[in-house]
């Protein structure tokens, strides 16, 4: 029976529509899969040796059992807002003589060879056979090992759970954030205590019975839940969802746009794809923290252009990018109605514009590492709103892929295509390269005022922008229509 599902799979993956398409994209992905596997690779065989350097007086395993609340918890995480859960057409087998827990037993045990429950063991593999091999006891290391592998298993479950839970999402933050808060200030070493737990699975191998009672228990609750859903009537009936109305009547001072950006901003916060995208907006507030206070960029002036690009129009990228495909699904009745096309780009402009403006607000706090850091944002924003809003929008209507609003946005490739990836040249990288050839050239200030004046020409060139883009979006608007007909 394991053998026919797995026919089954192959045969979909391989017939799919979209196997030919993004096929480039497979490629693509498996690279990007390659480098996540060597990079762990060579941080588990390096650990030991790295730890042992920078932490001579402490023993390198209680070192890593100290920050395995934060690889759980992070891990956790990562799920949630990555890991697209494994699904099978299963209305056509429940008409099959094929017992319904076969069925549910397949999906289950499928999902446990994920990618992401395999990329973890490139580290935890490699660490133990060092352990062993600096003179560890055997079995100690074989019970931490199998405790690591019944941990990743135990989070690819919970996931199954909590899947479509924001609050549990949020708690898990929470929990981050104060496990870290409480050690910082010295309330209580929590990472610490977590530790010795683990520390004590290397000392009494016979612990890890307790996580594997865990994993069998989140299995069972699993099974249970997924076999009860599994009926026919179950699938095709209709199904009803109260959706929460918001107040948007802020948006009427917009005047003909309202009705637009209404439409929008439900889109954002109803649907998956987009609500995932939200978070990536946090990502990108905070993205300088991760630039500013390391003394590796000290100087590199250059990179402060790409940090205020990025962290001002995170929004404008990963929503801009799709415009206008997010209308993919009902595209052709938009398109019936009596509206003009001017409108509806303008209203998209106008939501990208509003969010860079604001995502710079929120980000002034980074003039504490430096005037010229606030500086170059300011410039950043404006090049946004006047450069990178028009490249955007003109990008969309090369747009041709439809996107299912329904999938998570990360490492969501559906919808994706060229147009995506070369647009990042004129997004970042040309403002970069602009600023950091004049910064080497002739200096900071001079710099600056050039990617500023390049955002408030874009601005004074608008209406003339907006009418060559509108013109091109009108005379492709009926090959979108029938790229969008099409299924991925």
């Amino acid at each position: 029976m394991m053998s026919f599902f797995l026919s089954i799979e192959w045969k979909q993956f391989v017939r799919s529509a979209s196997f030919g398409k993004s096929i480039v994209l497979k490629i693509l992905t498996g690279f990007l899969a390659l480098y996540f596997i060597a990079s762990f690779l060579f941080i588990g065989v390096g650990a030991y040796f790295i730890l042992k350097k920078i932490f001579p007086e402490q023993d390198p395993l209680q070192v890593v059992n100290s920050f395995l609340l934060y690889a759980i918890i992070g891990d956790l995480i990562f799920r949630y807002t990555m890991q697209k859960l494994p699904v099978m057409n299963i209305k056509p087998l429940l008409i099959l003589p094929i017992q319904k827990s076969k069925i549910v037993h397949f999906i289950l045990m499928k999902s446990s060879f994920s990618f992401f429950n395999i990329m973890g063991l490139f580290f935890y593999i490699p660490f133990s056979i060092v352990l062993i091999n600096q003179g560890y006891d055997v079995a100690g290391v074989m019970g931490w090992l199998a405790t690591m592998i019944l941990l990743i298993q135990s989070a690819n479950f919970f996931n199954f759970l909590v899947n479509k839970n924001n609050a549990v999402f949020g708690g898990l933050i929470a929990l981050l954030i104060v496990g870290y808060l409480v050690q910082h200030f010295n309330f209580f070493d929590l990472p610490g205590f977590i530790g010795q737990g683990f520390d004590g699975v290397y000392q009494s191998p016979i612990l890890t019975i307790a996580f594997l009672a865990l994993l069998l228990g989140l299995y069972v609750i699993n099974y249970k839940q997924l076999r009860n859903e599994v009926y026919l009537d179950a699938i095709i009936s209709e199904r009803t969802k109260e959706v929460s109305s918001a107040d948007l009547s802020f948006t009427e001072r917009l005047g003909d746009l309202a009705p637009f950006i209404k439409n929008d901003l439900r889109l954002i916060w109803r649907n998956k794809r987009t609500k995932s995208s939200v978070w990536m907006v946090a990502i990108g507030l905070l993205y300088g923290l991760f630039f500013y206070p390391n003394p590796v960029y000290a100087g590199k002036d250059f990179m402060y252009v790409f940090v205020g690009v990025f962290s001002t129009g995170i929004f404008l990228i990963n929503f801009g990018q799709f415009i206008p495909a997010w209308d993919s699904g009902y595209y052709n009745m938009l398109m019936s109605q009596n509206f003009k096309y001017e409108r509806y780009l303008k209203s998209k402009f106008t939501i990208m514009t509003i969010s860079v403006v604001a995502l710079f607000v929120f980000g002034i706090p980074y003039v504490y590492f430096g005037w010229k850091v606030l500086l170059v944002h300011f410039a950043a924003m404006i090049y946004n709103v006047g450069v990178n809003t028009h490249v955007i929008l003109y990008g969309g209507t090369f747009n041709r892929k439809k996107i299912n609003l329904e999938e998570k946005a990360a490492f969501n490739f559906q919808g994706t295509g060229a147009v995506q990836w070369i647009i990042g040249f004129p997004l970042m990288l040309l403002p970069m390269g602009i600023f950091g050839l004049i910064n080497w050239l002739i200096g900071f200030e001079i710099a600056t005022a050039t990617i500023v004046v390049m955002g408030f020409i874009g601005i004074m060139l608008h209406k003339n922008l907006m009418t060559a883009i509108t013109k091109r979006y009108i005379a492709k608007k009926y090959v979108m229509i029938h790229a969008f007909n099409q299924e991925n």
